[in-house]
């Protein structure tokens, strides 16, 4: 089982997940402890997202164990696995359009960590200063460009008030400068204590945030341990295309920046 080095926050024991003959988490075990920060990485169809679903409640296991602090959530919902401190982002992000960033976080305060009047303003308040939204609060979501959606994406997520952050490829499509000061936002709360974990193909994103890297694979894990150890696996190069997992090591070791990690399509 991949381990930490904190206290259990999240624990799976030995999930499993199938949709007909298509098997996306293969008793899968996991362990991240208060505040760890851990990136995976994997190529298309092997089980990501669908894993992040198993964690936030939105799929049920078809066997395992899911714990959070100790309390085994298995069963619970994903709006009661989030008042309890599970908070989520998604690929593509869908805010309510008609509605202002305000009150789309303000929604995600109310309902997602259940504050009322003063402090679900405040807490909405304080996330669109963190995540540089604050000039935007009267804006229709609709209008944002793709990096306002992805702040307001994230915005929401910190709105419910989580202890378990998961990120969904935030920095997908994002130019250079933008995924440096998402990479800022993103460290900003990982010391505030937050524990993260973050599905990214934008591997530099990955290596410049996390100290720990999982590779999933066909609903596997075939790595676990640092950036550099895990993108040097063999496993993990079979399931990516070798060059690219070279360029991603050169630039771990000082080569040419600004280098992704693609997966096979």
């Amino acid at each position: 089982m991949p381990e930490s080095t904190g206290t259990a926050l999240l624990e799976l024991d030995g999930i499993s997940k199938s949709f007909g003959r298509v098997v996306v988490a293969d008793s899968l075990s996991l362990r991240v402890g208060e505040g760890d920060m851990v990136g995976i990485v994997g190529p298309n169809g092997a089980g990501k997202t669908s894993l992040f679903s198993l964690i936030s409640g939105d799929l049920a296991p078809d066997s395992g164990e899911v714990r959070l602090g100790g309390t085994v959530v298995t069963r619970q919902s994903a709006a009661a696995r989030c008042r309890l401190g599970i908070g989520r982002t998604y690929q593509v992000p869908r805010p309510f359009g008609a509605m202002t960033v305000f009150e789309n976080v303000l929604v995600a305060a109310q309902q997602g960590a259940g504050l009322r009047r003063g402090a679900s303003y405040e807490r909405a308040a304080a996330v669109l200063a963190r995540t540089g939204l604050a000039a935007e609060a009267n804006s229709p979501a609709e209008r944002l460009g793709l990096l306002q959606r992805k702040r307001l994406e994230l915005a929401r997520a910190l709105a419910t008030g989580p202890r378990l952050l998961l990120l969904d490829e935030v920095a997908g499509g994002l130019t250079d400068p933008e995924v440096a000061q998402l990479v800022g936002i993103v460290s900003g709360i990982q010391a505030d204590g937050i524990a993260v974990i973050w599905i990214e193909h934008v591997v530099r994103a990955l290596t410049a945030t996390v100290a720990r890297l999982l590779c999933l694979a066909s609903g596997s894990f075939v790595g676990d341990g640092t950036p550099a150890e895990v993108l040097a696996q063999p496993a993990v190069r079979e399931v990516f295309l070798g060059t690219e997992v070279t360029t991603s090591l050169a630039a771990l070791a000082g080569g040419e920046p600004g280098q992704e990690l693609h997966d096979h399509q």
